[in-house]
């Protein structure tokens, strides 16, 4: 396990390897890597965990990765089912996401999120395992969600507290300003496609200290549309997605009913390169 008094700061260059040799994520969809399809990956998406990963990878040998999230899990959820299987796992490092798809519900409770978020961390952090915590997206972009951005930073405010009791690192989407640009985010405007996922990689690293070399990804330029235009592709999303979610609510259904943990295990990580076969592996499994 790395001492917990190794200083690693963004604000301060780090010249030396990382120190971590066994990675677990923890979290749901977001975490799992929806929105970024790679048909190579057991689930059949890449993601920012699996992107940090490559990175941490390249850097250190006996390098192991494990994601145990899964999409549209609640975050009781997500400390039932996934804390202790990572916690077996012994990581030195761990990501943990949770509580964004309740505080999206009606009548959620940011501070009962807290609460069952909290427990997790000290668990997680028992053993001396740097924890990396997130906070939630500024929604006032997206006319979607823009009513529950005051519930958002309340969230928000939590997560920090309880980072800062507990010696987390801080992965600061609400400050992530490229992202918040709905050209970042999948056709569902729930999950980030593949550039979402790309910069909330590159954020998770600075936070993290690693030096690498993934560079910002530019998108196209939004289609101009008129108005009639715009319409037509509301009432196409509302009826692929919106629609569908709403009756998975009211069946008490969720996404992941059928879903499992595309790494279940630690295993060394194999670089996707876009467009190329993929690199050969590192350490033991070659």
């Amino acid at each position: 396990m790395p001492p917990r008094e190794d200083p690693r700061s963004p604000y301060v260059a780090n010249l030396q390897p990382h120190p971590w040799r066994r990675y677990v994520a923890l979290g749901d969809s977001f975490t799992e890597g929806v929105g970024d399809p790679e048909p190579s990956a057991p689930n059949g998406y890449r993601g920012w965990a699996d992107r940090v990963a490559e990175v941490l990878s390249e850097q250190v040998d006996d390098f192991a990765y494990a994601n145990l999230a899964i999409r549209g899990r609640l975050i009781g959820q997500i400390v039932d089912e996934q804390v202790a299987p990572a916690i077996a796992l012994k990581p030195d490092l761990v990501t943990f996401s949770a509580g964004g798809n309740d505080v999206i519900r009606p009548n959620a409770d940011p501070d009962r999120v807290a609460q069952l978020f909290e427990d997790a961390v000290v668990r997680l952090s028992r053993d001396g395992a740097t924890v990396v915590v997130f906070t939630g997206i500024d929604t006032a972009f997206t006319p979607v969600f823009r009513g529950i951005r005051g519930k958002v930073a309340i969230y928000n405010e939590n997560i920090r507290a309880i980072a800062d009791k507990y010696d987390c690192i801080v992965a600061d989407q609400w400050a992530l300003k490229e992202v918040q640009d709905m050209r970042f985010f999948d056709d569902d405007r729930l999950h980030y496609n593949a550039l979402g996922h790309h910069e909330v990689a590159r954020m998770v690293l600075r936070a993290l200290n690693v030096p690498n070399d993934l560079q910002p990804m530019q998108p196209d330029p939004l289609p101009i549309r008129t108005w009639r235009e715009a319409r037509a592709v509301d009432v196409m999303w509302a009826r692929e997605y919106l629609v569908p979610w709403v009756l998975r609510r009211l069946r008490h259904q969720s996404s992941g009913d059928q879903v499992t943990a595309k790494r279940p295990d630690p295993l060394p990580v194999i670089t996707i390169v876009p467009g190329a076969e993929p690199a050969a592996p590192r350490g033991d499994e070659a």
